[in-house]
C-alpha cells in the first residue's frame, strides 16, 4: 500500500516514519535567536563540476540561458520586458498588472505582510486577518501551473474571514459574495450575446462586399437591402459599376471576387499578427496553431530513467524561440488547457479580444473555407476573463476565476449554434476540467442568458438565433436506419482523414522556410486559391453557415429547380454530380485554411462537408427510388412518390446525419453534438438518427485516428495538459521517474535555520535558468522534508527585500533543530567551516533577519518512491498538483513536476 505523506509542523503533529530524535519541535510563537553559524547547499566548484543538467525538469529545450519574453505588434522590433509585480530582477511576466487585495487595508512593505501567510487554515481562536493578507501571490508567472490546491486553501480563508463578520453587516458581505458569480455569468452571458450580433450583423455585410453593394445603403448585406429576393434594383453588382465593352460582365465580377476574397483575408491576417508573442525556446515548446511543432527526439534507446527525461541542449545551441498568435486559429484548444491549469498571460485579455472580433469579421466575410462558431468559445471566454476583474473573489484567484471561464466557453457555444443546452454539455465534455455541480448550474444560466440576449436582438431578422435552423415534418423509414449508420461511419473516416490530412500538410507545406516566416504569404495564397476555384460553382461561393442552411433544410411541396436542391427525378444525376465538384473543392479548401494565421473555426465548415457528402448520398437513395420503386426494400415508399417529392426520402436529413458524423469525427464531440442537432431542428423524432450517426462516427474515428483535432493541436504544440477522462494503464512506480537529487537545489536548515539571501537569489536562478518557472526548493533538517517555497515565492520574496542580499539572512523555518551536534549531510562536512560565518564578527555586517516563513508550503505532498504510478496520476489529476516530494523510509529522494510528469505520459504512448 503506497504511502502518502503529508508533512506538517506548524500544528505540533508528528512527522510520519520520522524517529523521536528526529521530530522537530513543537512551534512557537517566541522569534527564534539569531544562531552564530548558518550554511547552505551552495556546492564549491569541485562538486559543481560532477553535476549536469541532465535531469531537467522540462524538455530537451528548455534547459539554456533564460531570455525575456515580449509581446509586440506586426513588424514591430518594440520588446515589453516582462515583469513580476513589485519585482526587479529576473522575472518573468509579460508586463505589469496591478493587483490589489480583496480588502482596502493598506499593510507595511515588509516581506512579513505583504504575502499570504503559510497555507494552513487557522485555528478559530487566531486572527484570520493575522493569518492570511491577500497579496500578488495569486498572480502567477507566465507558462506556469496554477496550484489548484493553494488557491482552494485561499478561498477558504476568504470564505472564512467573512464567516467571522457578525451582525447585519456580515450577512450583507455574505450575501453579496454569494451573488458575485452570478452577477458576473449574467453579465458574460449578455456580453456574449452583444458582441455574437455585432459579428453576426457585421460579417454578413462585409460578405456581400465581394458582389456588389447596396446604391442607397451601403453597410447593409445583400438580403438585407433585397429583403429576401435573389435580385433587386437597389443592389449593384460590380459587372453594374464597372463596365466595359471589353471584358465580359462574369469576368469583370470574377475579378472583384478574388480581389475582395484576397484583401479581406490579407487584412485579417494583419490584425491578427498583432497578437504575435514571442516565447523563449527554454520556456515553453511552439505555441503555434499551424500544427508544424515537433518535439526534439532524444537520442539512443536506453531505458535507464534517466532516458525517461528529456535531455538539455547545450547553451552553445539554444533552439529558436516559439511565436505563437493568441488570435489565430479556433482558440479551443489553448482555452481547453488553460482550463486544466495552465497559465497563458495575454491570451484572454482585452487586446485579444478586440483584435480576434475584428480579424473574425474579415476572415468569414474574405469567404474562405472557416467558420466562426470556434472561435466564439474563445472570445466569450476573453469576456469572461476580463469581467473577473470586477471582483476580487476571481480576479485574485486563478481557481475561482476558471469556474468563470468554465461558463464562459459554454455560452459562445450557446450563441454559436442557438443551444444553450449543447453549450452546457459542450462545457461538461470538452472543455472544463473542473465542473462541479455550483459551475453546471451556472454555466446553465449563463447559457440562458446569452441565448436569450442573441433572441431579443435578433440579428439575422427572422427570430431565429442561427442562420442554418431547419424543421422536418416527415419521418423516416425502417430501413434508413442502415443507411445512417453507414454515413455516420463515413463522416467519421472522413473526420479523422481530415486530421491526418491537416498534419501533413502542417509538417510539409508549412515547414517551407519562405511560409513559415511569412504568414501573410501563406494566407494570400489560400486566399487566392480559394477566390478562383470557388466562384464558380454556387455552393462553394455561398457562406459556409448559409450553405449548410440549405444543404439541411427541406424541400417545399412542389419545390423543383433544375439545379438546385430540389430536383425532379431526371435531374438527380445532374444535381449529384454538382454537388461532388462542390464536396472535393470544399474538403480541400478546409484542409488547407485550418491552421492559417487567421481567425478560424472548424465547426461549421467540418459540417459542411459531411453535409455535401450527405446530400449526395441522399439524392443517391431518391433517385433508387424512383428507379426502383417496386422493390420490397422501398416498400414504405410505394405509396409516396406520387405526392410531393421529399415524402419519403428527405436528403437534408442524410445532409444533418452526415454534417454531425463529419463534426465528431474532427472534435469527438457526441452527446453534445447531438443535443446541438436536435435543438437546430426541433424535432424529437430524428433524435435517433442523429444519435446512431454520431455513435458510428465516434467508433470509426477512434480506430482510423485517435486522437482529435484540439488533441492533436495540445500534443502538437507541447501544451502540458494532462487528460483527466483518459485512464492511462502503468506498469511503474515514482521512483523511476524521480530525477537525481540535486543538492545545489535544495535548502538545508540542519545546522540553521537562517540561510543568506544571496545564496537564495543563486538557487533561485539555477531553477529558472533551468525553465522550472513554477517549480519549488525543498527545505530539509536532517535529510527529512519539512517544507518547500515555491519558485514564484521565493522569487517575490526576495524582490521584496528591503535591505542588500549580501547582508540579508533569511528565516526558512520556524523550529529549532533538536540535535544541535549534528552537522548535515556527510557529503556537505568538508564545506562547513562552523566559525566561517558569525554575527557576533566586527567584519559581519548583517540586517534584521527577514522571515520567509509566511512564504513557504509547510505541507508539501509527499508519496513514497514505491508509490504506483497510478496513485501519482490521480494526485496530479485529481488534486490539481503542481509537483509530488518523493521520499523513502522518510527521507526525500527528489520531487517529480506536473510537466515532467506529462512529458512521461507522452513519452510511453510513443513507445507504445
Amino acid at each position: 500500500m503506497p504511502n502518502l505523506r503529508l508533512f506538517t509542523t506548524d500544528d505540533g503533529n508528528s512527522n510520519h516514519n520520522i524517529s523521536p530524535a528526529q521530530s522537530p519541535a513543537p512551534n512557537t510563537l517566541r522569534k527564534p535567536d539569531i544562531p552564530r553559524t548558518r550554511t547552505s547547499l551552495s556546492m564549491n566548484d569541485a562538486d559543481a563540476e560532477q553535476y549536469d543538467e541532465h535531469t531537467a525538469l522540462l524538455s530537451a529545450s528548455d534547459i539554456i540561458p533564460r531570455s525575456r519574453y515580449n509581446r509586440s505588434g506586426a513588424n514591430t522590433p518594440k520588446q515589453d520586458r516582462l515583469s513580476r509585480i513589485n519585482s526587479f530582477v529576473g522575472s518573468l511576466h509579460s508586463r505589469k498588472i496591478s493587483r490589489t487585495g480583496t480588502w482596502t487595508q493598506s499593510y507595511p512593505a515588509s516581506p512579513l505582510h505583504t504575502r499570504t501567510a503559510d497555507l494552513r487554515t487557522p485555528r478559530l481562536h487566531q486572527s484570520i486577518m493575522g493569518s492570511f493578507i491577500f497579496d500578488d501571490r495569486m498572480w502567477y508567472d507566465q507558462f506556469t501551473s496554477t496550484d489548484w490546491v493553494h488557491d482552494s486553501i485561499a478561498d477558504g480563508h476568504r470564505v472564512l474571514r467573512l464567516r467571522r463578520l457578525k451582525g447585519w453587516r456580515g450577512r450583507l458581505h455574505l450575501l453579496f459574495d454569494s451573488m458575485q458569480g452570478w452577477i458576473l455569468v449574467l453579465l458574460v452571458g449578455i456580453l456574449t450575446a452583444f458582441i455574437a450580433y455585432f459579428i453576426d450583423i457585421s460579417d454578413a455585410a462585409v460578405f456581400d462586399i465581394k458582389r456588389g453593394f447596396c446604391s442607397d445603403r451601403a453597410w447593409l448585406s445583400h438580403r438585407q437591402c433585397c429583403l429576401g429576393d435573389t435580385s433587386c434594383a437597389r443592389w449593384k453588382t460590380w459587372s453594374e459599376i464597372i463596365k466595359s465593352s471589353k471584358v465580359s460582365t462574369v469576368w469583370i465580377d470574377y475579378i472583384a471576387f478574388v480581389a475582395w476574397c484576397v484583401a479581406l483575408a490579407c487584412l485579417s491576417c494583419a490584425v491578427t499578427l498583432f497578437s504575435k508573442t514571442v516565447v523563449p525556446s527554454h520556456i515553453a515548446a511552439t505555441f503555434d496553431e499551424n500544427l508544424a511543432a515537433r518535439q526534439h527526439q532524444r537520442s539512443g534507446s536506453s531505458d535507464d530513467k534517466d532516458d525517461q527525461l528529456p535531455r538539455p541542449l547545450t547553451h552553445q545551441n539554444p533552439p529558436p524561440p516559439s511565436i505563437y498568435y493568441s488570435a489565430a486559429g479556433s482558440g479551443v484548444a489553448e482555452v481547453k488547457v488553460i482550463l486544466s491549469g495552465f497559465v497563458l498571460h495575454g491570451y484572454l485579455g482585452a487586446r485579444t479580444l478586440f483584435l480576434k472580433v475584428i480579424a473574425l469579421i474579415l476572415s468569414v466575410s474574405s469567404g474562405m473555407s472557416l467558420g466562426k462558431e470556434g472561435p466564439y468559445v474563445h472570445i466569450a471566454t476573453c469576456i469572461g476573463n476580463v469581467a473577473c476583474r470586477l471582483f476580487n473573489k476571481y480576479n485574485e484567484n486563478d481557481g475561482k476565476r476558471r469556474e468563470v471561464l468554465s461558463a464562459s466557453a459554454s455560452s459562445g457555444v450557446a450563441v454559436a449554434f442557438g443551444s444553450p443546452l449543447g453549450g452546457v454539455l459542450f462545457g461538461l465534455e470538452e472543455v472544463s476540467y473542473y465542473f462541479p455541480p455550483k459551475t453546471l448550474f451556472r454555466t446553465f444560466f449563463c447559457c440562458i442568458a446569452a441565448a436569450l440576449g442573441l433572441k431579443f436582438l435578433n440579428p439575422y431578422g427572422n427570430g431565429k438565433i442561427v442562420l442554418f435552423e431547419v424543421r422536418y415534418v416527415t419521418d423516416w423509414a425502417v430501413f434508413e436506419l442502415v443507411l445512417f449508420a453507414m454515413l455516420g461511419a463515413l463522416g467519421g473516416a472522413l473526420g479523422a482523414l481530415f486530421i491526418k490530412a491537416s498534419k501533413l500538410w502542417a509538417t510539409t507545406f508549412r515547414r517551407v522556410p519562405v511560409i513559415k516566416k511569412q504568414p501573410m504569404l501563406e494566407v494570400f495564397l489560400v486566399a487566392l486559391i480559394t477566390g478562383i476555384v470557388s466562384f464558380w460553382n454556387r455552393y462553394t461561393r455561398l457562406p459556409v453557415a448559409e450553405l449548410l442552411a440549405e444543404l439541411a433544410s427541406p424541400c417545399s411541396k412542389g419545390a423543383i429547380m433544375g439545379t438546385g436542391l430540389c430536383p425532379a427525378a431526371e435531374d438527380i444525376p445532374g444535381v449529384i454530380a454538382y454537388l461532388s465538384m462542390a464536396f472535393v473543392i470544399k474538403a480541400a479548401l478546409t484542409v488547407v485554411t485550418f491552421g492559417i494565421k487567421v481567425p478560424a473555426g472548424i465547426y461549421v465548415p467540418s459540417m459542411v462537408v459531411g453535409g455535401l457528402m450527405g446530400r449526395i448520398v441522399g439524392h443517391f437513395i431518391q433517385w433508387l427510388v424512383y428507379r426502383y420503386p417496386g422493390s420490397w426494400i422501398f416498400g414504405y415508399c410505394s405509396n409516396s412518390t406520387s405526392g410531393a417529392i421529399e415524402q419519403c426520402i428527405t436528403p437534408g436529413v442524410y445532409a444533418l446525419v452526415a454534417a454531425g458524423a463529419t463534426m465528431c469525427g474532427v472534435t469527438r464531440l457526441t452527446i453534445t453534438l447531438a443535443v446541438i442537432l436536435f435543438e437546430l431542428t426541433g424535432s424529437l423524432d430524428h433524435v435517433l438518427p442523429f444519435s446512431l450517426g454520431i455513435l458510428f462516427a465516434k467508433w470509426t474515428a477512434d480506430a482510423v485516428e485517435p486522437l482529435s483535432i484540439y488533441d492533436l493541436l495540445t500534443d502538437m504544440n507541447s501544451y502540458p495538459f494532462l487528460d483527466n477522462k483518459s485512464s492511462p494503464v502503468f506498469d511503474s512506480e515514482l521512483g523511476d521517474i524521480v530525477p537525481r537529487l540535486r543538492l545545489d537545489r535544495t535548502i538545508d536548515t540542519t545546522i540553521s535555520p537562517y540561510v543568506r539571501a544571496n545564496d537564495l537569489r543563486i538557487k533561485l536562478n539555477q531553477l529558472q535558468d533551468a525553465g522550472e518557472l513554477d517549480g519549488g526548493l525543498p527545505i530539509l533538517r536532517e535529510k527529512i522534508l519539512i517544507g518547500l517555497i515555491p519558485v514564484p515565492d521565493l522569487e517575490f520574496a526576495l524582490d521584496k527585500l528591503e535591505t542588500p542580499e549580501e547582508e540579508t539572512m533569511c528565516l526558512m523555518s520556524s523550529q529549532q533543530s533538536i540535535n544541535s551536534t549534528h552537522h548535515g549531510w556527510s557529503s556537505f562536512h568538508h564545506s562547513f567551516d562552523p566559525d566561517a560565518v558569525s554575527v557576533d564578527d566586527e567584519d559581519a555586517s548583517f540586517h534584521e533577519p527577514a522571515d520567509l516563513t509566511p512564504y513557504i508550503d509547510p505541507a508539501p505532498v509527499a508519496l513514497d518512491v514505491h508509490s504506483p504510478m497510478d496513485l501519482v496520476y490521480q494526485c496530479f489529476v485529481k488534486l490539481g498538483l503542481r509537483y509530488i516530494c518523493a521520499v523513502s523510509d522518510g527521507q526525500y529522494r527528489g520531487m517529480v513536476h506536473k510537466k515532467s510528469f506529462v512529458k512521461y505520459i507522452k513519452t510511453c504512448e510513443e513507445r507504445s
